[in-house]
């Protein structure tokens, strides 16, 4: 039988600081009656809390309240300064960066194009777009606590080596983790870009709160997260999430898959089998978003008028691919039973109401749970803004459990 510990003085202390550190993250700037009363602590404890954070440079003062009753209140803030974090977005065309301070405000971005050519140093390549990123911020690499970089693939834990993306050339090194890291001299986390898209959509998404949920991506590739019990299902080898390469009805089946983008579900439903669908019934674009949201616009103004021929092949083009994405998930729903289907990506964006509806309804028509489908409401580049949440919350667990004398 376990004994319960004793609560300790410097125990205490930071466990009422952290309480205050993450009012402070979710409602500040605070007065210290406002600190009070969300913490339960007394004032003068309040009072203490907050210069020895002050003291700690954890807070900072932020002006004061007038207008209320009483005297002025001085207001406290998270000092943004006191730490700041990377997040990366890594696709064959380019690596996307963004930096934020420890209040989760984004103060440089930097974007490096990477033309696909072998022997490429992949440490340089990192270390220029962390670079440019920090020097937008107005610091220096070294001043990174931290970086997560999001990528079309998965490291497999059992060999350290990125699977699923032969089509991003010089990331295929042993102990890409522990390379980057030594290389560029921060701490570095490579994550699927589908898997950090997933954590963006929990923490301000669609998904908030959710705690059984899967996401479908949709772009170039077809790529899905799982989500379980709240964390993230990576599986044994990081490929937990890869159905692109699922076979599927109606799909040639393909053996010894090692082209990128091939076989199965991304034959059906990838950018190029989206954009073929769509073309076939008459609706152009350079790309897949661009023709599925035409289609998309013709459903909806087909909807509000007498129906017109354009109409009518955008209610089929939509039906069909509707019909194969439900497909799709009716295989995922049968094995996992999520309470939740997430739809985001270029295409799945573009395709926008008209495609969530349709896809509510043919995957419901072939499962017996029936979860809600939701389509993605998170602003900007979820990957990035999946990076910056895991870079947060691991830097925040380090700086905000610090017992400060």
């Amino acid at each position: 039988m376990s004994v319960p510990v004793p609560g300790t003085p410097s125990l205490l202390r930071a466990i009422n600081d952290r309480a205050a550190l993450e009012a402070l993250l979710a409602r500040g700037p605070l007065t210290r009656p406002q600190i009070s009363d969300l913490t339960g602590l007394s004032k003068p404890t309040a009072s203490q809390l907050l210069a020895r954070l002050e003291q700690a440079g954890l807070v900072v003062r932020d002006g004061v309240r007038e207008g209320l009753p009483g005297r002025t209140a001085g207001l406290y803030r998270i000092n943004g300064a006191a730490a700041h974090v990377a997040g990366a977005d890594v696709t064959p065309a380019r690596i996307r960066v963004s930096v934020a301070d420890l209040a989760g405000t984004v103060v440089g971005e930097h974007t490096l194009p990477t033309p696909g050519r072998t022997g490429v140093d992949v440490v340089a390549r990192m270390a220029a777009a962390l670079d440019g990123a920090a020097a937008a911020a107005g610091l220096t690499r070294d001043r990174l606590d931290r970086a997560v970089v999001g990528i079309q693939g998965a490291v497999d834990p059992a060999t350290g080596r990125l699977g699923y993306a032969s089509h991003i050339p010089g990331w295929h090194i042993p102990d890409l983790v522990d390379t980057l890291s030594g290389g560029l001299g921060v701490r570095v986390a490579i994550e699927n870009d589908v898997n950090l898209a997933a954590l963006a959509e929990r923490a301000g998404g669609r998904a908030e709160g959710a705690s059984d949920f899967v996401l479908l991506w949709v772009a170039d590739g077809v790529g899905m997260a799982v989500v379980l019990n709240g964390t993230l299902h990576r599986g044994a080898t990081g490929g937990a999430g890869e159905i692109g390469y699922m076979p599927a009805v109606g799909a040639p089946l393909m053996r010894d898959v090692r082209r990128t983008h091939t076989g199965g579900v991304h034959s059906l439903t990838g950018g190029a089998a989206v954009l073929r669908l769509m073309r076939e019934h008459g609706f152009r674009g350079r790309d897949a978003a661009t023709a599925l949201s035409r289609a998309a616009a013709d459903v909806q103004t087909a909807g509000r008028r007498t129906a017109t021929d354009a109409g009518a092949r955008a209610e089929r083009a939509l039906t069909e691919l509707a019909t194969r994405l439900g497909a799709t998930l009716a295989t995922v729903v049968a094995v996992i039973d999520p309470a939740l289907v997430i739809l985001t990506g270029d295409v799945l964006r573009a395709g926008g109401e008209p495609l969530r509806t349709r896809v509510q309804q043919h995957l419901h028509s072939l499962t017996i749970p029936r979860p809600e489908v939701r389509l993605s409401t998170v602003e900007g580049n979820p990957v990035l803004a999946g990076a910056l949440q895991q870079a947060l919350r691991e830097t925040r667990d380090e700086v905000f459990t610090t017992t400060v004398p």
